[in-house]
């Protein structure tokens, strides 16, 4: 059994909470911490929580911690990490790990240097889908990956801070291209060297100094691209879409927007329908399992469990440090308007990858172009000659 800490009583810490609570049906929270006195409290109330505090070196501290778990703004994720450090507790922190880059390697490099478990808490990366997805892709169902694409687009975050350039970091890229880019590394494979980044971004809607929508392409050193697509200006509720693009298939993931449960309402009963949910009237698409469906249970079972066989979960600190420096050159990009190199002075992947060659052979003369049968039966064949260049069907 592990005793838990939970290091923030809002919207994440709850969405934290309602996962862990009768899941693996062995592991307690045990603390919580909150700013605000009255948050921490009705959250103990909420949950059954023994201990609530608002100081935050306490909490860690506390004897009944045995392993943190970070769902804190932004800014204040370092710090988190760094007490953590200082108690020897392992830690688990929510995305994005840091504001930039170089706040998530410092954090990596603390918690590798003191011994201390770090997990990266992805959850879109634990969906039921996805996971499935990840497992076809790696098997070769879909051949090379080309093309990862990932979009997540909603109305906007429901804290304050979220509106906040300092204290968030950023606008929609950080909150949701952190998802999106992850995503894509994925399918494209961790240990692929991402190069560099175009990115166009605007603030289209909010008043707010950060971005509210943004489009991005990330070049991987093998060739395949990752493409992300986030805004905090969409409309009808929260689109979370995955397409992946093999040269042998492709994979198409729709995680939210439509759940195969349907229902209408005159809006009487007012009650919550899903995350981001706009309305509670009219044709409503409920979610039967909220947090099974967004990944929160099996990613705290693969951290607990790699924490107990001191192993390694699925997203580590790391991870978060390399996408945090693809973000960072997406910043660069949208100002600059140009490609941007990713600068990762520490890489733990491949180096040296080049794309494969797109020339397969069809007979001593000719490369294969494409096989296809015609509307009619009619097999065809289309031919380029190796020497002379010339396009010919057979």
């Amino acid at each position: 059994m592990l005793k838990l800490c939970i290091l923030g009583g809002g919207f994440i810490g709850r969405f934290y909470a309602e996962s862990l609570i009768g899941r693996r049906g062995k592991d307690v929270v045990q603390v919580v911490y909150a700013r605000r006195e009255e948050t921490a409290k009705r959250f103990a109330e909420d949950y059954a929580v023994p201990h609530f505090t608002t100081d935050m070196e306490e909490a860690i501290g506390h004897p009944e911690t045995d392993l943190v778990i970070i769902a804190l703004p932004n800014y204040l994720h370092e710090e988190a990490v760094m007490r953590c450090v200082a108690h020897k507790k392992g830690v688990l922190c929510t995305k994005p790990l840091g504001r930039t880059a170089e706040e998530a390697l410092r954090m990596t490099q603390a918690c590798e240097d003191s011994g201390i478990f770090a997990g990266y808490l992805e959850d879109l990366c634990y969906t039921p889908k996805f996971l499935k997805a990840v497992k076809s892709v790696e098997s070769g169902a879909i051949g090379r990956v080309l093309w990862a694409k990932s979009r997540e687009t909603h109305p906007g975050p429901h804290s304050d801070w979220f509106w906040d350039l300092e204290k968030a970091g950023g606008g929609a890229i950080l909150d949701l291209g952190c998802h999106c880019v992850e995503i894509s590394r994925n399918f494209i494979g961790k240990e692929v060297l991402p190069v560099e980044v175009m990115c166009w971004a605007d603030t289209q809607v909010k008043p707010i100094e950060a971005e509210d929508h943004a489009i991005g392409l990330v070049k991987y050193e093998n060739g395949a691209i990752g493409q992300f697509e986030v805004s905090w200006t969409f409309r009808g509720g929260m689109d979370l879409r995955d397409e992946v693009m093999g040269t042998e298939g492709t994979v198409w993931i729709n995680s939210f927007l439509r759940t195969g449960f349907e229902m209408f309402s005159s809006g009487q009963g007012a009650d919550y329908v899903a995350e981001k949910a706009e309305t509670s009237s009219g044709w409503l698409f409920p979610v039967g399992d909220e947090a099974h469906e967004l990944g929160y249970p099996t990613m705290f079972v693969d951290m607990f469990e790699a924490y107990e066989k001191g192993t390694q979960p699925r997203e580590t600190f790391y991870d978060g440090y390399v996408v945090n420096a693809i973000l960072d050159a997406a910043y660069k990009s949208a100002k600059t308007k140009l490609w941007e190199p990713v600068q990762l002075p520490v890489w733990r992947g491949k180096r040296g990858l080049t794309k494969p060659s797109v020339y397969t052979e069809f007979d001593a003369d000719h490369w294969l172009i494409k096989k296809e049968i015609l509307p009619n039966g009619d097999h065809k064949t289309i031919l380029k000659h190796k020497t002379t260049g010339e396009v010919s069907t057979r």
